[in-house]
C-alpha cells in the first residue's frame, strides 16, 4: 500500500477539482506544485484590499448548470458581466462587435445599415480564406479588422496576420444588437472574495508541497502514490522525446495608482500595433470595488522559452502532429492521468476544465 491514492502534479483547476472529488470519495492526495502558491493561473493577490488576478483576467462563465452549481457550492458569485472596451489610438469601441461598435465606427443606427456595410467589405475576399487576415475580413469586414483585430492579434501571436493560419479565428462574435455582454453563456460572475476562496476549498484536506519540481524528483513522488494526476506540459513529462511543443507566454506589469478609478472598466484592449501591451486590467472593477486606490496590470504577449510560463498552445498543424505523438504515449500509461490545459495541449476555458476533471474523476472513482 502506498501512502497516497493520488499524487497530483500541479495545483490549477483540473488538479483542484480532482483533489476535491477524491477527498469526497475518501481518497488521500498529495499535491506537488512548482509555484509558491495553490490555484495555478486563477490565484489572486490582495493589494490595497483589491483581489488582483495575478495571471491575467479570469472571468467565470458557463452554459453548464452542473458546473455553475458546483462552483457556487464553493463560493458565492457576484453579478459581474464582461463588457470590455477596445482602445484604438484613443478611439473607444465596445466589445464584442455589436451595434454600439458599428454606430461609433460608421455613424449609423440600424442593424440593416451595419449589415450592408459589413457584407460589402466582406466581398473583398474571394474563395476560401488562405490566412487569418482573409478569414477575419470575411467575417467582420475590413474596417473592423484593421482597427480592432489586426494589431491585437499580431501582438498576441508575434507575427503578421497574413502569416497566421485562418483557423485561429474560426469565428468572431458579430451582434446586430446593442448588447455589450461579451459572453453568450447564461451563467457569469466573479467569486466574492476572489478565486482563492474556491482554491482553498478545492484543496482542503490534501497534503501540499509548494516550490517543488515533480519532474526532478519523479521516482520519489511516484513511489508515494497509487496514481499520478499530471497537469504539467506533456512534452516535458516525456523529456521532450519528440521535440518541444510551442506556446505563447505573457508578461504582467502591475502598479498601484493613487486614484479610485483609472479606466472605468475592468478590461481595455489596446488594438493598435504600436502599443506594446494587449490590454490593461483594472482589478477592482471585477468586484465593484470602492477602495480609494486602484491596481492596474498591463499584459504583454511574449515568445515562450523554457523556464517561462506557457499560456497559449500554438495549435497549428505542426504542433498538433507533435502533440498526437505524445498523446499516444500518454494513452498507454496505466497509472498516470493527464489532464488540463498543458497536459492536453489545449486552450480551455475555466468551466471546460472543471467539466473535464469532474467527468474523468467520476469515471475513475
Amino acid at each position: 500500500m502506498k501512502k497516497y491514492d493520488y499524487v497530483i502534479v500541479g495545483a490549477g483547476l483540473f488538479a483542484g477539482v480532482w483533489a476535491y472529488m477524491a477527498r469526497q470519495a475518501g481518497k488521500t492526495c498529495l499535491v506537488i506544485e512548482k509555484r509558491n502558491h495553490l490555484g495555478g493561473n486563477i490565484y489572486c493577490e490582495d493589494v490595497e484590499g483589491i483581489h488582483v488576478h495575478k495571471y491575467g483576467a479570469h472571468i467565470f462563465h458557463t452554459s453548464s448548470r452542473q458546473v455553475w452549481d458546483f462552483v457556487n457550492s464553493l463560493a458565492e458569485f457576484n453579478r459581474y458581466t464582461n463588457s470590455p472596451v477596445a482602445n484604438y489610438k484613443g478611439e473607444m469601441y465596445n466589445m464584442p462587435f455589436n451595434m454600439n461598435t458599428f454606430s461609433k465606427m460608421w455613424g449609423i443606427s440600424t442593424p440593416q445599415q451595419a449589415r450592408a456595410i459589413i457584407d460589402e467589405q466582406k466581398g473583398s475576399v474571394a474563395g476560401e480564406p488562405r490566412n487569418l487576415e482573409e478569414q477575419a475580413i470575411s467575417l467582420v469586414g475590413r474596417d473592423i479588422y484593421e482597427k480592432l483585430v489586426k494589431g491585437y492579434t499580431e501582438k498576441q501571436w508575434g507575427r503578421d496576420c497574413k502569416d497566421l493560419p485562418a483557423f485561429i479565428i474560426k469565428r468572431l462574435p458579430v451582434r446586430y444588437t446593442y448588447d455589450n455582454n461579451y459572453f453568450n453563456d447564461p451563467y457569469q460572475g466573479i467569486p466574492i472574495g476572489g478565486y482563492n476562496v474556491i482554491v482553498e476549498k478545492l484543496f482542503e484536506g490534501c497534503d501540499v508541497e509548494l516550490g517543488v519540481d515533480y519532474l526532478k524528483n519523479r521516482e520519489k513522488y511516484d513511489a508515494l502514490g497509487e496514481t499520478v494526476v499530471y497537469t504539467g506540459t506533456i512534452d516535458s513529462y516525456y523529456g521532450y522525446r519528440y521535440g518541444k511543443l510551442e506556446y505563447r507566454s505573457l508578461r504582467f506589469e502591475s502598479e498601484v495608482l493613487d486614484t479610485d478609478n483609472y479606466q472605468g472598466v475592468a478590461v481595455v484592449n489596446y488594438t493598435d500595433r504600436e502599443t506594446p501591451y494587449t490590454r490593461v486590467i483594472e482589478h477592482k472593477h471585477f468586484e465593484f470595488g470602492t477602495q480609494p486606490k486602484t491596481v492596474i496590470t498591463r499584459e504583454y504577449p511574449a515568445a515562450w522559452q523554457e523556464g517561462m510560463e506557457p499560456y497559449y498552445p500554438v495549435n497549428d498543424a505542426k504542433n498538433q502532429e507533435l502533440y498526437a505523438k505524445y498523446a499516444k504515449l500518454a494513452a498507454e500509461e496505466r497509472n498516470v492521468i493527464f489532464g488540463g490545459r498543458l497536459a492536453e495541449y489545449k486552450y480551455y476555458d475555466m468551466d471546460k476544465v472543471i467539466e473535464s476533471a469532474m467527468k474523468r474523476a467520476a469515471e475513475r472513482m
